[in-house]
């Protein structure tokens, strides 16, 4: 089993792995979200992104205390409400 975070929280995962003809075929337990890859890495590169879109992890807003995480000050958000003029 692998550790990793899911929602802020401490979380271990439980992923099977197998390979069928040419493909890495990766499953994580908890959730059933099945991917595949032509390599060991990209079976579980794509497991990772799939289980945080199935998660709502993917497209929403980080949190304030995400940002804090990554070192960024949301007090500090100097980018407003108004579009930037490229995508005007």
């Amino acid at each position: 089993m692998a550790s990793s975070t899911r929602n802020g929280e401490p979380h271990e995962e439980e992923i099977r792995l197998w390979r069928a003809d040419d493909w890495w075929i990766a499953t994580d337990v908890e959730t059933g979200v099945t991917t595949q890859g032509k390599s060991r890495s990209a079976a579980l590169e794509n497991l990772d992104e799939a289980v945080a879109l199935h998660e709502g992890e993917i497209g929403r807003e980080p949190t304030d205390e995400e940002l804090r995480e990554l070192g960024i000050d949301p007090e500090d958000d100097a980018s407003g409400d108004e579009l930037p003029e490229v995508l005007k």
